[in-house]
């Protein structure tokens, strides 16, 4: 198991490091292969992110979301809680601000913000995943802790949870402490990766 801060060194280096028409071309890839399977079509009310640093971009996917009639949400950080999401609508006419690590996130009245509980589907930016359902991220926590209530269910209902990467971020084992969540699958422009039975 390597160091997680090399890896993410490394793997945020790999990704700034792609061309424009590489990330377009695994954009296209991933939003077809999301598109196309059964988790996306059972599900009405879908967490998305705004790309950041280099991450694969889901804008393509948001556009399908809106013209499916499905409800497309954004994380947007507890202003209260600092360490935990609540999620937003998100809309064409959205309009938008950016947080305390400059990713923009949707304007809304509190009384719109729902909990991760009330999702179907939740596709998570990361840094590296392995084949598992072991997902590494930034370092904040920010996704465990808001979904750490699913460590709680012997079967898991809603949210599904969606790795969404490039397959060069795979690595072959992360260690996984007690207070992570893991993921049911992983989508790369390469393939899918059900990393847990659902």
């Amino acid at each position: 198991m390597a160091d997680c801060s090399h890896i993410r060194q490394q793997m945020r280096q790999q990704r700034n490091a792609l061309s424009p028409q590489q990330q377009n071309d695994a954009a296209n890839k991933v939003e077809r292969r999301i598109a196309g399977g059964h988790l996306f079509r059972n599900s009405r009310h879908i967490a998305c992110y705004i790309a950041n640093d280099s991450e694969l971009d889901l804008a393509l996917l948001i556009e399908r979301i809106w013209l499916a009639n499905k409800v497309c949400y954004l994380p947007v950080l507890d202003s209260i809680h600092k360490n935990r999401l609540w999620f937003a609508p998100y809309h064409p006419e959205s309009e938008m601000r950016l947080n305390r690590f400059g990713i923009p996130e949707p304007m809304c009245k509190k009384s719109e913000l729902v909990r991760a509980q009330s999702l179907d589907l939740i596709l998570t930016p990361l840094v590296a995943f392995d084949k598992v359902g072991n997902r590494l991220g930034m370092g904040g926590g920010f996704y465990d802790r808001s979904l750490a209530f699913l460590l709680r269910r012997r079967h898991w209902h809603k949210p599904r949870l969606c790795g969404v990467a490039y397959d060069f971020q795979c690595v072959n084992r992360l260690p996984r402490q007690a207070w992570d969540v893991p993921l049911r699958a992983i989508v790369t422009e390469r393939t899918v990766y059900q990393a847990v039975a659902s």
